[in-house]
């Protein structure tokens, strides 16, 4: 379906929510000083995905919009990988971050620059017309996407609860994904693959707001239902037993609010509790006393 305004419209729509979706990530991590249940490989996958991803889009002529697109998932994807490695994975000072995720982001700009123009040439040499590189291009691009993803699965299956990733980052994400898919739908030239690399993500996420539903929010609904009954109990009734009172205590001692169920607590009870960066304390933007 070719339709130049709408498939500019909606790759601009697309590379928006592309460009802000890792920052409610980025503004979370910051705030509570930690990064548990956020997985590192995930966003270094992430951030090589925008290689091949770039490549794809550059070649293949899609809008202005759908070619910044990959750069800046690329490059939010590695300063989030950054905050991991700041806080909990590495515990690494900030210079060594930055002296660890300039050149990573270097090496990433000239393979990126480097294969536009290999593929151009091989595309443009009179008498070849080579098309298996844009499509290895555009299948590695959704593999390592779809790899990032699951990687989140697995910590889900583990832990029996969706940990670490903002819920307005995954929405953002999806949002983009979805105005993404419109837009390669309303190139000049239906493109299968482009389509393959956006569906393939949007259903990963449905499946982590799935998981999130099942493992976060209907329980802390069943947590507020116990919580509102036992308060409507009169008081006679809560202190007919010498224990009653205290097991109410800890049933609402454990019941998350409702932050933490749109944007995923950040302890790890199996673990023993959250993990901070030395000197910060969970909650507390400023250094411990």
């Amino acid at each position: 379906m070719d339709n130049a305004i709408a498939a500019n419209l909606l790759g601009t729509l697309g590379a928006v929510c592309w460009s802000i979706q890792l920052i409610p990530q980025i503004v979370l991590n910051y705030r509570r000083h930690n990064t548990i249940g956020l997985q590192p490989s995930m966003m270094m996958l992430w951030a090589w995905a925008g290689i091949p991803l770039g490549v794809y889009n550059i070649t293949e002529n899609f809008n202005i919009a759908l070619q910044i697109q990959p750069q800046l998932l690329t490059l939010l994807s590695l300063l989030t990988w950054a905050q991991c490695c700041y806080y909990d994975w590495k515990h690494w000072p900030i210079s060594r971050c930055l002296a660890v995720t300039i050149p990573i982001a270097g090496l990433m700009a000239g393979i990126q620059i480097g294969l536009v123009f290999a593929l151009r040439a091989a595309k443009q040499s009179p008498g070849a017309h080579l098309t298996w590189p844009s499509t290895l291009m555009a299948v590695l691009s959704a593999v390592l996407l779809a790899a990032g993803v699951l990687r989140h699965y697995w910590d889900i299956y583990r832990h029996r609860s969706v940990r670490g990733i903002s819920f307005l980052f995954v929405g953002i994400d999806a949002a983009g994904d979805v105005f993404s898919l419109a837009s390669v739908f309303f190139q000049p030239k239906l493109d299968v693959l482009g389509m393959v690399i956006y569906g393939t993500e949007l259903v990963l996420w449905l499946g982590v707001f799935t998981a999130g539903g099942y493992f976060n929010f209907l329980p802390w609904v069943r947590a507020r239902l116990r919580s509102a009954s036992s308060e409507a109990r009169p008081e006679s009734g809560c202190s007919a037993g010498p224990g009653v009172g205290a097991t109410s205590g800890v049933m609402l001692q454990h019941v998350p609010s409702s932050t933490s169920v749109f944007r995923t607590a950040s302890l790890d009870l199996a673990d023993g509790g959250a993990r901070s960066r030395p000197r910060f304390v969970i909650g507390n933007r400023g250094p411990a006393p």
